[in-house]
């Protein structure tokens, strides 16, 4: 082969590989899109798209953030949101670990009704509206919720009670103890330190979002840069395969359960502190289905094992939206829960694994097959 036939050659090969690059570009790049679209959390922010997207329709600049010039605050709809949503993600991360053990937790709700009144009755017994006092009433207020995460994790690790009753139990005694704590009645303090913790702002963002951002941050460090939340995962998935690896599921559930009734007390924290009062019939109600609803939202299974702290915040920042749409949209409070529901009933039927099944079937079905040649057809091409 002469010199000149070899360079065509060389050019052809450069061109295929240059071809192949291009390809493999492509495929890594539909590779991305796949894994994204695949991700279970997926359809919960096509959701808090849409809703946005419905009130911008309804007025073009609710997405819109002002500063005020006296403070430098940063306000508006989108800054009530994060606001809204600092309670709920905290609840729904401790929510997530807890349901990751096949467990669930429904004192969460009551855990913030006692925080509030521990904080609340502290401030207001205190002569002096200082930091030290807050301080010490936020720290007070995590350490009862501490050991009532403690009761749920003995309970259910070492005395073998169904996480369902126990924390029917403790969602019970939780709320009494708040009326005791209080004497039964509504309690409110002074404290402008404790108040900013809901209310004040840092760069212009809310101090509660922020907060509730690092919270999760080291949430997150802590399962996924370390074995914990492996172990987490196969309690879920098989416990005693699990106690036969070398993992001890007494300490790892009372753990989650603690860490689950912390979260739920700094969701209290950020309840109270935003209006400087506790009503212990209403402070935290219902809060644990918003828990549970964000945790499934966010694609974490109920049946326990793998989980999405991602998925969670998602689902927290869904619900903060949609509890805001509702006001937004004028819905009646009547038809509120019912509005509610529906929308999470469809993100849930989207979800779900068999309703994906059937629309790939339906896709293969109309999708159609591409014709290939025969050797006698390639051969006289």
């Amino acid at each position: 082969m002469s010199a000149t036939d070899q360079g065509p050659a060389r050019s052809g090969s450069s061109a295929r590989g240059g071809h192949g690059s291009a390809r493999g570009g492509q495929g890594s790049a539909r590779g991305v899109v796949s894994t994204i679209v695949h991700q279970p959390y997926i359809w919960a922010i096509v959701t808090l798209l849409l809703l946005l997207v419905i009130n911008l329709v309804k007025d073009p600049g609710y997405l819109g953030v002002s500063v005020n010039g006296t403070t430098g605050n940063l306000s508006g709809n989108p800054i009530d949101i994060l606001r809204a949503s600092a309670p709920i993600m905290m609840i729904a991360v401790g929510m997530t670990l807890v349901i990751a053990t096949r467990g669930i937790d429904l004192s969460v709700g009551s855990v913030m009704a006692v925080s509030g009144a521990v904080s609340m009755e502290f401030m207001s017994n205190q002569s002096g509206g200082d930091a030290g006092s807050a301080i010490v009433a936020a720290l007070l207020a995590l350490a009862v919720s501490a050991f009532l995460g403690t009761v749920n994790g003995v309970l259910v690790s070492i005395v073998g009670l169904q996480p369902f009753i126990t924390t029917l139990i403790t969602m019970l005694a939780g709320r009494g103890l708040a009326k005791v704590i209080t004497s039964g009645q509504n309690t409110s303090a002074t404290n402008e330190p404790f108040r900013w913790l809901a209310n004040g702002t840092v760069f212009g963002f809310p101090v509660v979002f922020i907060i509730a951002g690092v919270i999760v941050a080291i949430v997150a460090f802590l399962v996924r840069r370390t074995a914990l939340g492996l172990m987490i995962e196969s309690i879920g998935i098989n416990p005693r395969a699990a106690r036969m690896a070398g993992i001890r599921p007494i300490g790892i559930l009372i753990a989650v359960y603690i860490v689950s009734a912390v979260l739920a007390g700094v969701a209290g924290i950020f309840s109270t502190a935003s209006v400087m009062t506790v009503e212990v019939a209403k402070t935290g109600l219902n809060a644990e289905m918003d828990a549970i609803l964000a945790v499934v939202i966010g694609g974490t299974s109920l049946a326990g094992g793998k989980f999405s702290l991602t998925g969670s915040v998602i689902g927290a920042l869904l619900i903060a939206t949609l509890d805001k749409t509702i006001v937004f949209l004028s819905i009646p409070s009547s038809a509120t829960p019912a509005f509610k529901a529906v929308v999470i009933v469809i993100i849930c039927l989207l979800q779900s694994q068999r309703v994906r099944a059937l629309f790939a079937r339906r896709k293969s079905r109309t999708t159609p097959t591409a014709s290939v040649p025969t050797r006698k057809e390639t051969v006289s091409a």
